[in-house]
């Protein structure tokens, strides 16, 4: 089985990313990672990745589950049709669908949290992505991580593991 993890050229969050794909490869999934442009993707802990697949060619029949990495970067995909499609695609193929940080919000953007539960990264300064979750029919829920169907949602770099293994057990 391949799993499909998109990150933001720049500014991905590091440890959601590693983290998680560490935790596919060490279960035996094969794990690609796909973004908006290749050569140099850049965390914003300065970690390096590399791109398997560009998001523009991404083949979602080719994978079992897509996850979606969030950070800095990953806000302006908030907004992006192209992502927007990416994630329907994938509800429309049944895949499982996953998002930590503020990457459910694109989720949310997209149309396919309504009527689900979900988390997303929030601070006590900045409760915006949880307003675009509710907004767009979605019940928020100030958990770590949070199922629903084949939905997997994580607020932050501190879930990665969690997020990572409730992806895996969904997939067995």
């Amino acid at each position: 089985m391949k799993i499909g993890i998109i990150i933001a050229p720049k500014d991905f969050k590091d440890e959601e990313y590693f983290v998680s794909k560490e935790a596919f490869e060490n279960a035996g999934f094969i794990v690609e990672t796909i973004s908006y442009k290749f050569g140099p993707v850049i965390g914003v802990d300065g970690n390096e990745a590399r791109v398997d697949v560009l998001a523009k060619n991404l083949k979602i029949e080719d994978y079992s589950a897509v996850i979606f990495i969030g950070g800095p970067g990953a806000q302006k995909y908030i907004e992006d049709s192209e992502t927007h499609k990416i994630a329907q695609d994938a509800v429309s193929q049944n895949k499982i669908i996953g998002a930590i940080c503020i990457a459910p919000a694109i989720l949310a953007k997209a149309g396919i949290l309504k009527d689900k539960q979900a988390t997303v990264w929030s601070s006590d300064l900045d409760k915006s992505a949880i307003k675009i979750l509710e907004q767009n029919g979605a019940r928020y829920l100030a958990r770590s991580v949070v199922e629903d169907g084949r939905i997997v949602t994580a607020d932050g770099p501190k879930s990665a593991q969690e997020f990572g293994q409730r992806i895996i057990k969904l997939l067995e």
